[in-house]
């Protein structure tokens, strides 16, 4: 309501002003008598106040609202502009007792004058009109979900800002619905999946169960081989599921992280012991190197911890017989950058761009292993939520039969 008055203050200032120019510029250039002068002045205010009142009326009915169309609105603004200019010197000059020949000619004129002014302000609104129409018909085909669809941006004014800002608006929405394409894919992948992974313990659980519950296996060497194969399917599965309900943690962003300095050498060192077994079964090399400069790390230990068995068990996953796999840290300005490199036929390109998404595996039969989250690709989306947790970033770098290596940074260390 407010702006609605300041833009009728505006309007009145503006008659005012025209009053006041027209008057001063009639006694500089004509010079009048004092009394004519006078006369003229009131005749033009009166026009004036008759042009305020309309404005006034106009605005406060709302006429400009009513029209289908805003060229009309427009162009109907030229034709009333037009009507109160013919209005205020056909009354002015009418008072000022012109002759009737000049009087009608001077009419016809203004008349003329006007149909000119109102064919321009037409051609003009028309054009506005249409690059409005671009803009209705773009939102139109948003609400019908076309998110492709762009306006073309003409000109620096507010309607090109608008059409501006109408893109940007239609770039996101684009984005946000392949977004949720890309996410509800993701979690029929994941049902698929991983009921695919749960599937096949269970249904072993289920023979071996059956067979000692049903008294078909009494040796004991069976028996206790049944149950350390229990055993292992039932750990398989809890490290499925926890996999699950970490990455669900990291979606939501209610990850407990309890951050220390801790040892980054001993964890390293940690870390390949517990890896040496399984790297010695596959005849595999691990080798370690720990910067000298990088002794303590800010971080969640069991999350950093995590992020290197990951890394190391995937790298292991995809190392020949005969490879070897480096585990290595390096300080880096107020960083520490940790690097795992194995060698190998490396990871396709057209894969790597994905390496990092939920749920992704590629066109690459899948890997029957025991590791966690094997087979579902959850885990290098969890260590890429786990860095980002904590302030740092992850890479990869992959070349045909030279293998690959995976780099993150944590942010600052302590020499």
């Amino acid at each position: 309501m407010n702006q609605q008055y300041s833009r009728f203050i505006s309007y009145l200032i503006g008659i005012l002003t025209a009053l006041l120019v027209t008057v001063v510029l009639i006694q500089l250039i004509m010079r009048p008598p004092a009394g004519d002068l006078l006369y003229l002045a009131i005749y033009l205010s009166f026009t004036s106040l008759v042009s305020a009142l309309f404005g006034f009326l106009s605005h406060r009915l709302g006429w400009w609202r009513r029209l289908p169309r805003i060229g009309y609105a427009l162009a109907l603004g030229y034709i009333l502009a037009g009507g109160l200019t013919l209005f205020n010197v056909w009354v002015t000059a009418r008072l000022m007792f012109i002759n009737q020949h000049d009087l009608a000619l001077g009419s016809l004129l203004l008349l003329f004058a006007g149909g000119i002014s109102v064919a321009f302000g037409f051609f003009i609104s028309n054009s506005i009109s249409q690059t409005l129409n671009s803009l209705v018909q773009g939102a139109d085909q948003l609400s019908k979900g076309d998110f492709s669809t762009r306006v073309t941006v003409h000109g620096k004014d507010e309607i090109a800002q608008l059409s501006k800002a109408f893109n940007e608006m239609a770039a996101r929405l684009e984005q946000a619905a392949e977004n949720e394409r890309t996410l509800d894919e993701a979690r029929r992948n994941l049902v698929a999946w991983a009921s695919h992974d749960l599937r096949t313990p269970l249904t072993s659980l289920r023979v071996m169960i059956a067979a000692l519950t049903d008294g078909i296996v009494d040796d004991p060497d069976t028996i206790s081989r049944y149950l350390h194969q229990s055993q292992s399917e039932i750990n398989r599965m809890g490290k499925l599921l926890d996999s699950l309900f970490e990455l669900a943690q990291l979606d939501a962003g209610f990850l407990d992280l309890d951050f220390e300095w801790i040892t980054l050498s001993d964890l390293v060192s940690d870390t390949l012991e517990s890896f040496a077994a399984s790297a010695n079964a596959h005849e595999v090399t691990l080798e370690g190197y720990v910067d000298p400069q990088v002794n303590l790390v800010w971080a969640a230990p069991d999350k950093l911890s995590r992020i290197l068995d990951n890394l190391l068990s995937n790298a292991l996953r995809f190392t020949p017989k005969g490879g070897n796999i480096h585990l290595s840290a390096k300080a880096e300005g107020n960083s520490t950058i940790v690097m795992v490199k194995n060698s190998g036929k490396g990871i396709d390109q057209k894969d790597i761009i994905h390496i990092f998404d939920r749920f992704y595996r590629g066109e690459k039969s899948r890997v029957r292993d025991k590791d966690e989250s094997s087979g579902v690709g959850l885990g290098l989306a969890i260590v890429k939520g786990l860095v980002e947790a904590h302030g740092g970033t992850i890479s990869v770098e992959s070349k045909t039969d030279s293998g690959t290596k995976f780099w993150f940074n944590l942010p600052g260390h302590a020499e």
